[in-house]
């Protein structure tokens, strides 16, 4: 259906309490990240796209790290603290006490189930109200349904039970629909039904799943709409299977962008945020990764072998072979290869930042080049500028970092040291090797090397019997014998 939101008599549970000992990270599951947002993050963007009356997400390990990014997302969200007995049935027991008058539908998600879209949970809402069912569940068909519960179907075809993977006998492992564990309810039999829920399981909990039993005992309808994409309900559970939920989600994403006018060559090498923006006909190559919050304007190119983050590209740019971290690359702009872009770097328009050149903190203004082997760090670069080969600004005395300026039209010899704090005037040059440590008048040309002195004869002196020696001793016993031959002549 096209209208993706549902009327106010709707609650969503979101379960994000569990410790996810599989893991293996000190980081709580559902903060693990893909897509450039945590687990959690994905699955309350999606709640929040149905526009429910209430959207409650309970936790209980690591509850303030958890806590916090739940909060980070919108002050409409309510934490809920389940108390010490264990399971997924308590977890949605003390949500529902938090709206005690809710008489609506309620829609249980799991934080580590990150896929699900707006679309399908609006239909299984709208499923769930058009059959009258005191429950609604999602499932599907998987060829190896090891780990997830499994939907035990009566002889009638109807949803009779669903049984744990760790409870299961070995007829029922052997069935191939699982619970996707999401399911729509009506408030009234739920709670009802989560007061009777017992812990006597392998694992000692109060299971969710246990409800659709007692609701089938009470003679309530129990439905399930399978799933027509199983990728939807790819669960995370450990570190193999976070990289599988982000490999799908970044291919979703990727065709999105597609569909949408960027060309894409080579989707397998390219990760893109759900959180970045790129304009129509943006042109990513391979092994490029667009990260965070990045902006990309129409017509730029990026790649390959690119990593931006959290930047924003002006239309017609490109960006090779580089680096770049909150940073602002004006429109027309180039960038690379091999370029490291820092926090605080601004390109202006038609700028350029070349080959092996890492910036930090630096406006370089439009039209001014730093075209190779430079470093530019806490310096304002006005327009027309050209900084030569080897050109670095000394921002740090080991006490704290200073500012370079350089004026519009500034010409910068090869191998310049800018001492900062220091100010270099619009329109002057400097020397090739010039190390600037005072400030440098408007149209002056500043120079800091001393005479050449050249010592003859040092190396065969001193370094006898190298190749070096021997090389200068025949080019002087070369010239010894034509000036003996012109003296002869002379």
């Amino acid at each position: 259906m096209s209208d993706t939101t549902l009327d106010s008599g709707l609650a969503v549970v979101i379960l994000a309490a569990g410790q996810g000992t599989r893991m293996k990270s000190s980081l709580p599951k559902v903060l693990h990240r893909i897509g450039g947002r945590p687990l959690v993050g994905h699955v309350l963007d999606t709640a929040r796209d149905l526009a429910p009356a209430h959207v409650l997400v309970v936790v209980r390990h690591e509850r303030d790290r958890v806590a916090e990014a739940v909060l980070g997302v919108g002050d409409e969200v309510v934490v809920v603290d389940q108390d010490e007995i264990p399971g997924t049935g308590r977890a949605v027991e003390v949500a529902l006490e938090r709206i005690p008058d809710f008489a609506g539908d309620v829609l249980v998600l799991s934080a580590d189930v990150p896929l699900l879209d707006h679309i399908t949970l609006g239909d299984l809402v709208r499923a769930h109200r058009g059959s009258g069912a005191a429950a609604t569940m999602l499932s599907a068909r998987l060829a190896d349904p090891t780990g997830y519960g499994r939907v035990i179907r009566d002889g009638a075809g109807g949803v009779d039970r669903i049984v744990e993977h760790k409870d299961a006998t070995e007829a029922e492992r052997a069935v191939d629909e699982i619970n996707a564990g999401v399911y729509a309810f009506q408030a009234s039999p739920l709670r009802a039904a989560l007061v009777r829920v017992s812990t006597e399981n392998a694992q000692a909990e109060k299971y969710l799943t246990d409800v659709v039993g007692l609701l089938r005992a009470d003679r309530l309808g129990v439905a399930a709409q399978i799933v027509a994409d199983p990728g939807l309900i790819v669960g995370v559970n450990d570190r193999v299977q976070l990289a599988e939920a982000g490999r799908l989600l970044n291919a979703r994403t990727v065709r999105r962008w597609q569909l949408a006018g960027v060309t894409v060559q080579d989707p397998a090498t390219t990760w893109i945020d759900v959180t970045a923006t790129l304009a129509a006909d943006v042109t990513v190559l391979p092994n490029t990764h667009i990260l965070r919050a990045t902006v990309v304007a129409e017509n730029a190119t990026i790649g390959p072998d690119t990593t931006l983050t959290d930047c924003e590209v002006g239309a017609g740019a490109s960006v090779t072979r580089s680096d770049a971290t909150l940073a602002v690359i004006g429109a027309g702009a180039t960038v690379g290869p091999f370029s490291y872009l820092r926090p605080g770097t601004r390109l202006g328009e038609r700028g350029k930042i070349g080959t092996f050149v890492e910036t930090k903190n630096s406006v370089i203004g439009e039209g001014s080049k730093v075209p190779h082997l430079s470093y530019v760090g806490d310096a304002e670069i006005g327009r027309g500028v050209n900084l030569g080969a080897g050109a670095i600004t000394a921002n740090y005395d080991d006490l704290a970092k200073h500012r370079t300026v350089i004026g519009d039209e500034v010409h910068a010899g090869s191998h310049n040291v800018f001492v900062a704090p220091v100010k270099i005037g619009e329109g002057a040059k400097t020397g090739a090797g010039a190390v600037i440590r005072k400030d440098v008048p408007a149209g002056a040309l500043a120079l800091s090397v001393s005479p050449q002195r050249n010592v003859d004869g040092w190396v065969e002196k001193n370094r006898p019997g190298t190749g070096a020696a021997a090389a200068a001793a025949r080019v002087r016993s070369s010239q010894e014998a034509d000036d003996g031959s012109q003296e002869e002549h002379g």
